[in-house]
């Protein structure tokens, strides 16, 4: 059973003979009553405190244990994120890489292609150049004959 301020201040003693003067001992009484009662309401708000430490205690083991998972969930997303980007950066490299070949290979192609072009211009060119020069010698020729008739028809 717990003692309680009042338990003490409704405590009476047997009276003895020369026993302790009246007044003094109420008067102790009355300040063991108020401190007393000081302890006990500092013992309320303590267990209250108390109380309010292990629920916020309890809130943070709570929140502690989300933030734990979530923090395993998030490495987890970054992982397979990370590994997802990797095997996309894989994917789109030889995706490249095949489209460089392919692009080199159509480039070859028509590198070839000019080229025989350049030597049939050439051939043309070269024909070109051999009936102008066949063309032009016969102009000469001509007006070497025509000076020549020209010349032969002053004399004459």
């Amino acid at each position: 059973m717990a003692l309680t301020p009042n338990d003490i201040h409704n405590k009476e003693f047997h009276r003895g003979f020369r026993g302790y003067a009246e007044n003094e001992v109420d008067e102790f009484l009355d300040e063991v009553v108020r401190e007393f009662e000081v302890l006990l309401r500092e013992r309320q708000e303590l267990r209250l405190q108390a109380e309010d430490a292990e629920q916020r205690l309890s809130r943070f083991q709570e929140l502690e244990e989300h933030l734990q998972r979530a923090l395993v969930v998030a490495q987890q997303t970054a992982d397979e994120v990370r590994q997802n980007a990797q095997r996309e950066a894989e994917l789109i490299t030889r995706e490249a890489q095949q489209r460089a070949e392919q692009l080199m290979d159509e480039a070859r192609a028509q590198l070839k292609i000019l080229e025989h072009d350049l030597l049939e211009r050439r051939r043309e060119l070269d024909v070109w150049k051999a009936r102008v020069r066949s063309l032009l010698e016969s102009e000469l020729a001509l007006l070497a004959d025509e000076g020549g008739s020209t010349a032969a028809t002053r004399e004459e």
